[in-house]
């Protein structure tokens, strides 16, 4: 369950597909199990918390996962107004009913890319308190939770796309290997970065960078759209985990 976050968004296969921590993840599990993984991934970009939970908690309920993950509030911190506690209350309605089915609940925190954005100290502030609050509320028995938030070597800008946004194929390793040493599973060998990135010094945010990031972002915002309006979910229905279509790239940005 989530956003572009979870989508996989910034984790292009040379075939276009989108890839992320997620799939990875999956992957992970399958290597570490005797027996076949099923994953589907319900995410769609763009959306605040409220919607993911409406639109996505009971059909991944209905699938009658033994893990589901969570991450979501990135998009509300950035609003212009977000209530913080309100955020925190409805990740742990989704944590309450998983647990009630059965289900161990993997609840992760995003990446920290405040300091490549625009407004980031906000962000930041915003960011810290939602990352505080709920890593205080989720340390339970039955939830896995993966603070990214706090990991600061995925706060480097090597680990980021061109839109300072979302993570690069690099940053979705590092989330993947995040979440399977903190379920206590093997990381496999090719989620290790390999190639050096792109350098800050190629990615400074230019005026071209406004024009195609920024500006688009806040035409949304003026409009009442969402970058995931039209879309549906990545992955649907249980499906056997299977290794990606190519390695993966952790030199890779947009």
């Amino acid at each position: 369950m989530g956003d572009s976050f979870t989508e996989g968004v910034g984790d292009e296969l040379p075939s276009g597909e989108l890839r992320g921590w997620a799939d990875l993840v999956a992957l992970g599990l399958a290597v570490a199990s005797a027996a076949p993984v099923e994953y589907a991934n319900l995410a769609i970009r763009g959306k605040l918390l409220r919607p993911i939970v409406d639109g996505q908690l009971d059909p991944a309920l209905a699938l009658g996962p033994d893990l589901l993950s969570i991450c979501g509030g990135g998009n509300d911190v950035m609003r212009p107004r977000v209530e913080i506690p309100a955020v925190v209350d409805l990740l742990e309605s989704v944590v309450d009913q998983a647990l009630e089915r059965g289900a161990h609940v993997l609840m992760l925190t995003g990446g920290n890319p405040t300091r490549h954005l625009p407004l980031g100290s906000l962000i930041q502030r915003r960011g810290d308190r939602l990352a505080d609050a709920a890593r205080e509320r989720f340390t339970r028995p039955g939830v896995t939770y993966v603070d990214n938030w706090v990991d600061p070597e995925l706060a480097l800008l090597r680990y980021w796309s061109s839109d300072h946004l979302h993570l690069n194929a690099r940053g979705h390793a590092r989330v993947a290997s995040n979440a399977l040493t903190a379920l206590g599973l093997p990381v496999p060998g090719e989620f290790v970065e390999g190639a050096s990135g792109p350098t800050a010094a190629t990615r400074v945010r230019t005026p071209a960078y406004y024009r195609e990031h920024v500006l688009p972002w806040i035409g949304r915002r003026l409009t009442g759209r969402s970058s995931g309006d039209g879309r549906s979910a990545k992955r649907p229905a249980l499906v056997p985990a299977q290794p990606p279509t190519s390695p993966p790239r952790p030199d890779a940005g947009r």
